[in-house]
């Protein structure tokens, strides 16, 4: 019998030059120009963003990070990704473009080279803005949960209903819609939808982070040609399948991002508040949480990086890799939000004081494509239990 040995794989997570080159000018240009005082003011307009700013990240190559250069976009991968993204979490920057993202990495996953060709260099440059419709009333990620059923009619697909909690639904002119083509479990399809076309309505409705925009897409007898449709009908699950765990990651990352502000927040606060002659930052009762947070950040930090590396180099893992960074950190960033508006004592509850807003980031990110208790189900799924 042939001798088995185990094989250690070792992952280097330090950063590249680039990429932190990367990070720095990202930085540099939300400080200039969304700092906070600048989000709390977009966040109260009519689209959420600014599109004078979201042009100028087209112009810099960050709206088609991940699209290949031949589709017009930067053609870099998702761990390069995810450093673009810590940024504008840690700004909470408003903007479609986690939307954007990953509209694209549905038609760049699934569609054929002629729609990649007809989309994709649009939503690199920002005349197009993007974001997934797969979710319904049942909030359900199973194929159960999509009960939105396609007539075939010719050359088309018709559907009538409604699909609920779409990112950026006002702002979006390109909707990947899933839908049903059967009664089978996973008899479902991807479609591609333009805003401007019959019987498509998207509207908005308010949540408890501003910054963040969710909404209802609408179709009344809305017609998606099979010239649409990503990849063939009645097998789409796979697909949907790998967009969902794409954008666990991608919200993992904007919240890693936050939650270091929300951190470096609190503890500056500990530095400068003065409580029976000293910094509050000295006592053990504020040390400890403190202590606490900074760990959890750092765990959730490595589950999300080697979950990025996987897209690309390891995908098999990527639905327990996924799951597992989506899992603690949404409970890690929940309990760094609560922390951190305690630890501010009674102004940490005022509109005034921005740590309340990293809270309100933590409460929208925690269902966003799946909370705890449905990643950690499915990670005991994944291991057989």
């Amino acid at each position: 019998m042939p001798e088995v040995r185990a094989v250690e794989v070792q992952v280097d997570f330090g950063f590249s030059e680039e990429q932190e080159l990367l990070r720095s000018e990202v930085r540099k240009l939300l400080d200039a120009r969304a700092p906070l005082e600048q989000v709390r003011k977009t966040m109260e307009t009519g689209p959420g963003y600014e599109p004078d700013l979201w042009r100028e990240l087209a112009e810099l190559g960050w709206l088609g990070l991940t699209i290949p250069e031949g589709f017009g976009g930067a053609g870099l991968g998702w761990v390069d990704l995810v450093v673009l993204l810590q940024e504008t979490g840690r700004s909470l920057f408003p903007s479609p473009l986690i939307s954007t993202t990953l509209a694209a990495s549905a038609i760049l996953d699934a569609g054929t080279e002629e729609q990649k060709q007809r989309w994709l260099p649009s939503l690199a440059d920002g005349s197009r803005i993007g974001t997934l419709a797969l979710l319904e009333a049942s909030d359900s990620l199973a194929p159960t949960g999509i009960a939105l059923l396609g007539k075939a009619d010719g050359d088309a697909f018709v559907l009538s209903g409604q699909k609920k909690f779409v990112a950026d639904a006002g702002a979006a002119n390109l909707f990947v819609v899933a839908f049903r083509t059967g009664g089978g479990p996973q008899d479902l399809a991807l479609g591609v939808l333009d805003a401007g076309a019959p019987g498509v309505t998207a509207s908005h409705s308010a949540t408890i982070d501003a910054t963040k925009r969710l909404g209802t897409l609408s179709l009344d007898e809305a017609r998606i040609p099979k010239s649409a449709l990503l990849g063939e009908p009645g097998k789409a699950w796979p697909a949907i399948e790998r967009l969902l765990d794409r954008g666990a990651i991608a919200v993992t990352a904007e919240l890693t991002g936050a939650a270091d502000a929300a951190l470096s927040l609190t503890v500056q606060y500990a530095k400068d508040r003065i409580q029976f002659g000293a910094p509050i930052g000295k006592y053990q009762g504020v040390k400890h949480p403190l202590a606490e947070m900074y760990v959890d950040l750092e765990s959730t930090k490595s589950l999300l990086y080697y979950a990025a590396w996987a897209v690309a180099e390891s995908p098999s893992e990527v639905p327990r890799s996924a799951s597992l960074a989506k899992a603690y950190g949404t409970d890690a960033f929940t309990r760094i939000g609560i922390d951190g508006v305690q630890l501010h004592g009674a102004v940490g509850y005022t509109a005034e004081y921005d740590i309340q807003l990293y809270l309100k980031r933590a409460k929208w990110a925690r269902p966003a494509f799946g909370d705890s208790d449905f990643h950690y189900e499915r990670v005991a799924c994944l291991g057989g239990l």
